[in-house]
């Protein structure tokens, strides 16, 4: 199917733009922030509500569509105590921020400029000494929580600085996406950091994005959360396309034919190999396989809506926060299988994303600091593992793991 043909549900707007359809229960939760909202401006007490879910539980469709019904009230609604309002939908993804400045572009209640980044937030407010009314922000535990002179943020935490600029905020958090040191959550961290505060939240617990089975769902959890690998029964994967391959190049063909059919399916890999941030390409080789990480993306359209990415590797910088259909997945070196078991090991000297473990001052203790680097190279595969909507190809750089999952993909057994 020629790319243009593919259906328009491939953009990444169709899938968290303000005007899809929500569920009972989103369409419930929207209904009790809007009434936080209004609660929190009747007792002039500032607010946070933070609503907790997995990825692929539908916390951005919530958000955006949350997003609509403030900026309404805010422009067009004069008997609202909203009305009137300066709000803002902040996110530090910036492959993520261009879908929504393109929601913005698609409504006219929405303008561009109510999304930004949180730095640019936080400077712009200060340099105008003004404050905001309700800031919403998505994937939370993006946010710097220690300061990051590289990127002009010069206080301590990004979260505290945009809570002591607005009246209400409203944040989706989700700590096994949590990647970097600069940006080291825990939920223990955020309910701390809330508590002086008016405070509410909510748990999305229902899988939108991906077609997979609760089991199968619950494999991937137990994958990167326990550390071990369990079998397979043919129950997990009869309505989803998992396959495990001991050839990456055999899966990256099997991921174009997917992309030729219905569009919007990448290859994707762990850390672990040669990657530097000089302009450069940096290839990962499997075998056969050869190809470039994924490219500086200057246009503004997300990575994965470029037809030349099928010949990138993505990674969690430009997967994170995107639905693809069917995603390739190369577990890379810092993953292998202790010897004689199914517990996984990592190895912390194999992740080659330095950035990622940048030192802290609240963060000295060797030991926990350990525990904090493998969680984040656990997290990292998690939010690979929950990329594909119609099916997940996996493939492992460690010849024991790859050997212990082609034996496990090879005698599922029936229920």
């Amino acid at each position: 199917m020629p790319l243009e043909d593919l259906p328009t549900s491939n953009t990444a707007l169709k899938k968290i733009g303000a005007q899809i359809e929500l569920s009972e229960e989103q369409t419930q939760l929207v209904n009790q922030i809007m009434s936080f909202i209004y609660h929190s401006y009747k007792i002039q007490k500032t607010g946070v509500f933070t609503v907790f879910g997995d990825a692929g539980t539908g916390k951005s469709v919530v958000l955006s569509n949350l997003f609509l019904k403030i900026q309404t009230a805010a422009r067009q609604n004069a008997d609202s105590i909203l009305f009137g309002t300066s709000n803002y939908f902040l996110v530090n993804h910036p492959e993520v921020l261009k879908v929504y400045k393109s929601i913005a572009g698609s409504d006219q209640t929405l303008l561009k400029k109510d999304y930004q980044r949180p730095t640019s937030f936080i400077n712009k407010l200060d340099r105008l000494h003004q404050n905001a009314d309700v800031v919403v922000i998505d994937e939370a535990h993006l946010l710097l929580s220690k300061p990051d002179h590289y990127n002009n943020f010069y206080f301590d935490n990004q979260l505290d600085e945009i809570i002591k600029r607005a009246r209400v905020v409203v944040l989706v958090f989700d700590e096994t996406q949590v990647l970097r040191m600069k940006s080291f959550w825990t939920t223990e961290r955020l309910k701390a950091l809330v508590s002086p505060y008016l405070h509410d939240s909510y748990y999305l617990t229902h899988q939108f994005r991906m077609a997979a089975s609760d089991a199968l769902i619950q494999w991937f959890n137990d994958f990167t959360k326990k550390k071990t690998i369990d079998p397979l029964k043919r129950s997990m994967v009869r309505k989803y396309d998992f396959r495990v391959y001991d050839d990456a190049e055999k899966m990256h063909q099997e991921i174009i034919n997917r992309n030729s059919e219905v569009g919007l399916s990448r290859i994707l890999a762990t850390s672990g190999y040669p990657s530097t941030l000089d302009g450069g390409k940096h290839y990962i080789r499997e075998g056969n396989f050869k190809m470039p990480w994924d490219q500086y993306n200057y246009t503004s359209t997300p990575w994965a809506e470029l037809p030349q990415t099928i010949d990138e590797v993505g990674s969690i910088y430009t997967c994170q926060g995107f639905d693809l259909n069917y995603s390739g997945i190369i577990i890379g070196p810092p993953f292998s299988l202790v010897s004689g078991s199914n517990q996984i090991q990592i190895n912390l000297d194999k992740y080659t994303d330095m950035e990622a473990f940048k030192k802290r001052t609240d963060l000295t203790d060797p030991d926990r600091i350990k525990i904090v680097e493998e969680k984040m190279v656990l997290n990292s595969l998690n939010v690979l593992f929950k990329r594909g909507i119609m099916g997940t190809y996996i493939y492992a750089h460690d010849p024991q793991l790859r050997q212990k999952l082609i034996e496990l993909y090879n005698n599922i057994k029936p229920n």
